[in-house]
């Protein structure tokens, strides 16, 4: 192991990375960071926002930065907005903000310039990333907390490894990627992939023949089925995953496939590493030198990562084993992940209602084999106004728009209900769980819910009526319909999903079947709850075209 502060001087050969089709070398990287370091001294600028598609120029501007005395900011995405801010934070940009950066990668090999030490406490590396209330975080880091990080990882997995060559899914702009895909491999000697893989089975193709790792989070981890590279990925000497927890299922899943569980990681920006598992563990282990405790039902941790000695309170909630492993039980604040990038719901939910057309908004994670954003939200009047005028279609795509100069594609919501009052409690709290509930819609058995104007004993829902629900199939060839007896399913599922019906179902009255209803049609659905008679009054129907109707009636009592 080299330690990062004296890597330039490190007497090595082999390769660094690969990028471009070609290995770099360990003289190249150095050549290249001493060219930077004289393009970079002069400037006056001492903040510097990096952000870089690929490792191997991530890593030449970082050294460069920090060689030249420059505190270096990572910024989690290179969005407009992002770039705003971090100008007006006093940050000069540099990598990729734009389009065609001159990265300067081929240099001439004769720099024999020796590269001071750098000193671990000065050199600082600031983190940009999304805050719990809303604003955005800045986090700092000094060398020796990441030295102290990579020297744990290597005493770990450094025999696992070998001489494997790092492959990575994930940005390197986190401190997750920063640390498994440029610093432990830079001071290791493992030569690392510069190209983020899109996928498994990209992956697979670039690591070759050769020993591999792959970095990845478990977005990624929990998407690999029964066509995934499976002999590849069994030829792997190891598998990391970070970002979240892995499902058991996943877990179990991929250690059928591939002959190997992945070794998972638990931590944070904030934190840097906790503890690790690999299936079928449940439960975590600290890495060695960490701490944890509980205090008025808070967790606490004690780390040589963190900048100094006090214990810091932790965000998520865990419950400790008698031998000092732990399990996790989700989080206090409102810090998401999705596809390994970090969100903060309440910094999305501050950007909507910014716009002219939402008056509140709830944001809520959708967890799936590929997790998504929802907004549940209440139009302002020029909402409305759009709406009628525009669509519903028309109004998402504004929406989307005031998002995309702050967050990535990624992050922007794929899911949207649009209510006439977000909806309470008895507690007059927030229905989360109604939310969730009704967001899950759309599915193979239900619709999707667009809209929804509730009351206390009146629903009207709108509803768009997918083409690839399972009743259609067979109903029939040739000309799809939808079955009249699906219709009812769903006037009494959404009636007991917003109404206080706990009777068991009893008869059917005065259903009418007037009009076919047929895949992608956009449906007004009409709930009458009468709760003195339990009971239920349904209409499919579009604008004036009612589609069926009739009345569901529920036993006098739940006995």
């Amino acid at each position: 192991m080299t330690d990062l502060a004296d890597l330039l001087n490190a007497e090595r050969s082999g390769a660094v990375a690969r990028h471009g089709g070609r290995d770099y070398g360990f003289a190249e990287f150095r050549a290249t960071v001493g060219h930077w370091c004289e393009l970079l001294a002069d400037q006056a600028e001492t903040r510097y926002a990096l952000f870089c598609h690929d490792a191997y120029p991530f890593a030449v501007l970082l050294f460069a930065l920090w060689h030249c005395g420059k505190q270096v900011t990572l910024a989690a995405n290179n969005r407009p907005g992002t770039a705003q801010q971090l100008r007006q934070a006093g940050c000069r940009l540099i990598g990729d903000w734009e389009a065609g950066f001159d990265y300067r990668l081929e240099q001439n090999l004769n720099f024999r310039q020796a590269f001071s030490r750098l000193q671990t406490q000065p050199v600082r590396l600031e983190i940009f990333t999304s805050g719990s209330t809303g604003a955005a975080k800045s986090i700092v880091k000094n060398l020796s907390q990441l030295q102290a990080e990579v020297d744990t990882l290597e005493k770990l997995w450094g025999k696992t490894l070998a001489d494997s060559r790092i492959l990575a899914t994930v940005s390197q702009q986190h401190i997750y990627g920063l640390l498994f895909r440029v610093l432990w491999p830079l001071a290791a000697g493992r030569c690392f992939h510069s190209q983020t893989a899109l996928d498994a089975e990209h992956l697979v193709a670039q690591a070759g023949a050769g020993p591999a790792c792959w970095v990845a989070s478990p977005a990624h981890l929990k998407r690999l089925d029964a066509a995934a590279p499976w002999a590849g990925l069994a030829g792997l000497s190891a598998i990391f995953s970070s970002g979240g927890p892995l499902a058991a299922d996943a877990a179990a899943h991929i250690a059928q496939g591939c002959g190997q569980a992945p070794w998972e990681i638990y931590g944070s920006s904030e934190t840097g590493g906790i503890g690790w598992r690999r299936h079928p563990e449940p439960l975590w282990r600290p890495f060695a030198g960490l701490s944890l405790s509980i205090a008025d039902d808070k967790a606490y941790l004690n780390s040589p990562y963190l900048p100094d000695d006090k214990p810091m309170a932790l965000d998520d909630d865990l419950a400790l084993a008698a031998d000092g492993r732990f399990s996790l039980h989700g989080r206090r604040d409102r810090i998401v992940k999705i596809e390994e990038k970090r969100l903060s719901l309440n910094e999305l939910e501050i950007r909507l209602t910014a716009t002219p057309w939402l008056s509140e908004v709830h944001a809520l994670t959708l967890s799936g084999s590929r997790d998504l954003l929802g907004v549940c939200a209440v139009l302002s009047e020029a909402g409305k106004t759009a709406m009628a005028e525009r669509g519903r279609k028309a109004l998402i795509g504004h929406l989307r728009e005031a998002l995309q100069p702050w967050f990535e594609a990624v992050l922007i919501p794929r899911k949207w209900l649009f209510l006439s009052a977000l909806p309470t409690t008895a507690q007059a709290k927030l229905d989360r769980l109604l939310l969730q509930t009704l967001m899950r819609s759309g599915d193979a058995r239900l619709p999707l819910l667009q809209t929804a104007e509730l009351a206390a004993e009146r629903a009207e829902l709108g509803l768009k009526v997918p083409q690839q629900l399972i009743y259609f199939a067979d109903h029939f060839p040739g000309y799809p319909i939808l079955p009249g007896v699906v219709q009812i399913g769903w006037a009494d599922y959404f009636g007991k999903l917003l109404f206080a019906i706990d009777a068991p179902f009893n008869r059917l009255e005065t259903v009418k079947f007037v009009k076919p209803i047929r895949p992608d049609y956009e449906l007004q659905l009409t709930l009458d709850w009468r709760s003195g008679s339990n009971k239920l009054n349904f209409r499919f129907s579009q604008a004036e075209q009612v589609y069926s109707s009739g009345r569901l009636v529920y036993a006098a009592s739940a006995a």
